[in-house]
C-alpha cells in the first residue's frame, strides 16, 4: 500500500477523528485507561497484532490497541495482515454481487439515512415485481452470481410479494445466490423467504451502543435487531450484519464492541463503511467518518473475522476516489456494484455523493473488472458462498 496513507492522511488531516467526535461516554462505552495506560496493560502494537495473526481471540483492550495504531509504520502493518489473512482463508479472488435498490420507501426515521419517512424532499420510487426479475435476468446475464435486493423497510412489499420475486430469480436461475436487505420483519417472514429460496440475509446492528442506537433509530431498539439476526441464523441463513464508522457519539471502545459482537453472531458477511452525512437528515452538518478509521475497523474486522465475506463498501469509494481498491488491500474481498435501473439510482439516497449512479450495468461491471485486475487479483466465479462448512454446498432454503 506505498503511499496510500499519506495521500488518506493528507485528505483527512485526523487521526483521532473517533476520539473527538464522541463527546460524552455511555455506560457501555467509558474509556478504560489512557492510551499508554491500555498498551501497558494489553502489549504493544506489535505483541497484539501478532496475537491477532495467530488466531488468538482479542479482548475489548487489546482491539483497542490495533483500533487506535498511530502512525505511518502501525497502520500499514495492520492493514498488511488483515490482507495477509484475507489471501489466507479468502483467496485472492474478488466476488461481485449486483445490488437492486427496489425501492426507496420506508417507514422508519433513522437519522443517519436519506430515505427516513420523514423526508419530503426525496422523490420516492417502487419497482413492480416483474420488474425486479427482469433487473434480475440482465444481471445474471452479466455474470453475477449473487443478486442483493436491497430496499427501505416498505410494507408495500408483503412476504408473498417478494416471495414472487425470489421464485421468479430462482426459475431464472437456480444456482444463483439471492441476498435480501429489507429490514425488519417477522419471524413468519423470514420463514418463508427462506422457504422460497433466499440464501442470505444482510441486517446491519449499525452499532452496539444500545444508547446512541435508540437516539439514531427512534422508535427501535437493539435488543429487536439482535432477536432479529437471531431468528434469521434459526431459520439456516448465511447472516450478515456490520455497521457504521464515524457516527457522531460513537468511541474507539464502542467500535470495538461492535466488532466484538460481529465475531460473536459469528457472521457469514459484515459490511463496515463509514458514515456519511445527508444534508436532509437531523444529522446534516455533522462530521463523517473518515477512510483511514473505516479501514482501522475493516482491517480488524478481517483478523477476528478470517472467514467472513467483507466488502470493499461504496461508501468507501464515495469519500475517497481509491476508497474500495484501499479496502480491497486492507482485508475486504467482495465489491458490490449497482444493477438498479439508471433512471432510479439518484433517488436511493441513503447517503450523499453516491459514486456510480450514472454508469450502465455493464460499464459497471466492466470497471469494477478493471480495478480489480489493476490489485492483482481476480473476479470470482460462481455464487460465492460462505466458506464455513455449513455452507459448503448452496442449500437455497433447504437443509
Amino acid at each position: 500500500m506505498e503511499n496510500t496513507l499519506g495521500e488518506i492522511r493528507k485528505r483527512e488531516r485526523t487521526s483521532n477523528g473517533i476520539r473527538e467526535r464522541a463527546g460524552t461516554f455511555s455506560e457501555t462505552g467509558k474509556r478504560p485507561g489512557t492510551f499508554n495506560e491500555i498498551r501497558k496493560r494489553a502489549g504493544t502494537f506489535n505483541e497484539v497484532l501478532a496475537r491477532a495473526e495467530a488466531g488468538h481471540n482479542l479482548t475489548r483492550q487489546e482491539l483497542l490497541v490495533l483500533l487506535e495504531a498511530r502512525g505511518e509504520k502501525e497502520l500499514q502493518a495492520l492493514f498488511r495482515a488483515a490482507d495477509r489473512q484475507r489471501h489466507l482463508t479468502m483467496g485472492d479472488a474478488v466476488h461481485l454481487r449486483g445490488i437492486i435498490e427496489f425501492s426507496n420507501y420506508c417507514r422508519q426515521n433513522c437519522f443517519y439515512c436519506g430515505l427516513r419517512a420523514g423526508n419530503g424532499k426525496l422523490r420516492r420510487y417502487r419497482l413492480q415485481p416483474e420488474e425486479i426479475v427482469a433487473v434480475a435476468k440482465e444481471a445474471i446475464a452479466l455474470g453475477y452470481g449473487t443478486l442483493v435486493l436491497q430496499s427501505g423497510e416498505d410494507p408495500y412489499y408483503t412476504a408473498d410479494v417478494l416471495c414472487r420475486v425470489i421464485q421468479g430469480i430462482r426459475h431464472l436461475n437456480p444456482e444463483v445466490a439471492i441476498t435480501l436487505s429489507v429490514g425488519e420483519r417477522s419471524y413468519a417472514d423470514y420463514r418463508q423467504f427462506r422457504a422460497a429460496g433466499a440464501d442470505r440475509y444482510l441486517l446491519k446492528h449499525e452499532t452496539s451502543d444500545p444508547q446512541l442506537f435508540a437516539r439514531l433509530r427512534p422508535g427501535t431498539s437493539l435488543e429487536a435487531r439482535l432477536e432479529r439476526l437471531a431468528w434469521l441464523r434459526e431459520l439456516g441463513y448465511q447472516v450478515g450484519s456490520g455497521n457504521m464508522v464515524g457516527l457522531p457519539g460513537q468511541t474507539w471502545e464502542s467500535l470495538a464492541d461492535d466488532l466484538l459482537l460481529l465475531q460473536e453472531l459469528d457472521v457469514e458477511m459484515a459490511g463496515i463503511g463509514p458514515f456519511i452525512p445527508h444534508p436532509d437528515t437531523p444529522l446534516a452538518g455533522t462530521r463523517g467518518g473518515t477512510l483511514e478509521d473505516t479501514l482501522k475497523v475493516l482491517a480488524c474486522a478481517r483478523l477476528l473475522l478470517p472467514f467472513a465475506h467483507l466488502p470493499a463498501t461504496t461508501a468507501t469509494g464515495t469519500i475517497h476516489p481509491r476508497g474500495r481498491q484501499l479496502a480491497l488491500q486492507a482485508g475486504a474481498n467482495v465489491v458490490m456494484p449497482n444493477v438498479t435501473p439508471a433512471e432510479y439510482r439518484p433517488h436511493y439516497t441513503i447517503y450523499p455523493n453516491k459514486i456510480c449512479i450514472a454508469e450502465a450495468a455493464s460499464h459497471c461491471r466492466l470497471c469494477v473488472e478493471g480495478m480489480i485486475a489493476s490489485l492483482g487479483r481476480v473476479v470470482a466465479k460462481g455464487p460465492g458462498h460462505s466458506p464455513k462448512p455449513a455452507f459448503s454446498v448452496t442449500n437455497s432454503g433447504k437443509e
